[in-house]
This record gives structure tokens, C-alpha cells and sequence, in this order.
């Protein structure tokens, strides 16, 4: 993982896969700043080169749904540092949920890989007769519990999300994920994009107010495809042509056992990934 870069103000605090955290060197300013590098992960590896201009692409996005999406979130007011403004947030520093929100309104990844064996989608019940990449009647919420550092995070049921956060505060993240998923797939739609799932983190600040936190409805945190070709496509790769990482996924699959550390990427697969990111964003915000 290559080395966090240093601001002038700012002390740093956490590097996770993908992003930096830093906490302003005066105590008394509860900010923090969340910078989105241009690493890039997948089967839990920081992979090797980064993809160019990643966290610049996703911040962009980031911050455009959250001027869409009517619910509050982690954003501060401040000026940005000039070394990181094209990828960096300022936030609220939050007490976070230890639950990723994932909501599916579409079948496929690991969902698929399970209503094939059970008929169950993270537990859920589905009609039988579903195809790879089907949309569902309805979105459904199934989240999962946001691991320590370095392990894995892990499906649960709805009742574990009471367990871990209370009943209130459980339905509350269900129904505002299914909420601000539905409010944005149809924003999606009317521009030639599906969103088929997706994953909110929340916090609250001092006051207990619930915040959508961290990045949203990025292509690191969703998986988009194109609806024209959902809609003529007549095999699952030509009908969930996806606007995120998958290629790289694609790639390793097919080149890496998941043994030891992962190949490097070759260059046309970082600028075929690259375009794919810019691609989304020009349909998205045009």
C-alpha cells in the first residue's frame, strides 16, 4: 500500500484500502478529512499499479449524490487543502454503525451464487425461475456486519442488525436504505444507468442524528450497468456491463489463483477500468 501523503495542517491518522483519514492537528477541531486514493482492491488485495485519477472520479461522484439525495449526511463546512481538493471531503466526525446497509434490487455477485444453491438471497426468500442480472419485485435490504480491520465482513439477518444496533435504530437504516436506494435508481434511470445494488454506511453525530457517512453511490460501493444493453443483452456479461471495477475482477479471475500476492495489472486493463469510471459519471451528471 503506498504511503499516505502528508498536508500541512492535517495529521494522519488511518489508511484503509482505498481512502486516508486525517484529523487536524488543532484538538479542538473535530473534523476529519476523508481523501479517496487511486488505489484500487479486490478479493481483499490493494492491487498494483492504481487506477489514475480513482479518487478524483469517485469523490466527484460522492458528492454529487449527496446533493441529490434529500437526508443528512457527514459533510463539513471548511476549505479543502489544495494538495487534495480534486479528492478529499471534509466530514463530521461520527460515532459510525457497525453495519454496511446493502440494498438489491437486482440479482447477481454473491446473490446469485446463492439463490442458485438455497433460493435465498442472504436469507430472503425469492420466486423461483430467476435469471443472473433479474431485477427483483421489490428492493430488498441485507446487511452486513462491518468486520474488524483486516478480516472479512460478514452477511446477517435483520434480527442480528437489532442485536447489534436496537430495533429502532435497525428499522430506521432499513427503511432509509431502501428509501434513498429507490430515490437514486430512479434518478439512474433516466439517465440510460441501472443501479442494481448498493451499500450505505451511517453514523451519528453528537446529537444522535442519523448521517449517511462515507462514500455513496460510488461505482466502488455499487454496481451499475448500462440499461440498453440490461435490457438487449442475451448473456450475462453483455446484460450487466458494468461501470466499476469489475474488470479488474474479470482479469485476476482468470489470472491469479488468489495465492500468494496478486499479479500486477496490465496497462489495459487500468485504462479500460479508468474509462469505465469516467464513462459513468459524464452519463450520470450530464
Amino acid at each position: 500500500m503506498s504511503e499516505a501523503k502528508s498536508i500541512p495542517g492535517w495529521r494522519h491518522v488511518y489508511s484503509g484500502k482505498v481512502r486516508d483519514l486525517y484529523a487536524p492537528e488543532d484538538a479542538a477541531d473535530a473534523r476529519i478529512l476523508v481523501v479517496a486514493s487511486d488505489r484500487v482492491s479486490a478479493f481483499d488485495f490493494v492491487l498494483s499499479p492504481g487506477i489514475p485519477a480513482k479518487g478524483a472520479l469517485l469523490t466527484t461522484l460522492s458528492r454529487w449524490w449527496f446533493d441529490q439525495i434529500d437526508f443528512p449526511n457527514h459533510l463539513a463546512d471548511g476549505e479543502i487543502p489544495e494538495a487534495v481538493a480534486d479528492r478529499a471531503m471534509l466530514a463530521q466526525s461520527l460515532d459510525m454503525l457497525p453495519v454496511e446497509c446493502v440494498v438489491r434490487g437486482y440479482i447477481t455477485g454473491s446473490g446469485w451464487t446463492e439463490y442458485q444453491e438455497h433460493g435465498t438471497v442472504c436469507g430472503i426468500p425469492l420466486p423461483a425461475g430467476l435469471q443472473n442480472g433479474d431485477r427483483l419485485t421489490e428492493p430488498i435490504f441485507t446487511p452486513a456486519y462491518k468486520a474488524p480491520m483486516g478480516e472479512h465482513d460478514e452477511n446477517i439477518t435483520f434480527e442480528q442488525t437489532v442485536e447489534l444496533v436496537g430495533a429502532d435504530r435497525a428499522a430506521e437504516l432499513r427503511d432509509v436504505s431502501l428509501r434513498i436506494y429507490g430515490e437514486a435508481a430512479e434518478i439512474a434511470e433516466t439517465k440510460g444507468v441501472i443501479l442494481a445494488d448498493t451499500k450505505f454506511e451511517f453514523g451519528t453525530d453528537a446529537t444522535g442524528t442519523l448521517r449517511l457517512a462515507d462514500e455513496v453511490l460510488t461505482s466502488d460501493s455499487s454496481r451499475y450497468w448500462e440499461a440498453e444493453a440490461w435490457r438487449t443483452g442475451t448473456t450475462p456479461d453483455e446484460r450487466m456491463a458494468s461501470f466499476d471495477k469489475q474488470i479488474v475482477r474479470n482479469w485476476l479471475a482468470a489470472n491469479w489463483d488468489k495465492q500468494g500476492e496478486p499479479p500486477v495489472l496490465p496497462d489495459e486493463i487500468v485504462e479500460r477500468t479508468a474509462a469505465r469510471y469516467r464513462e459513468l459519471i459524464e452519463l450520470l451528471t450530464a
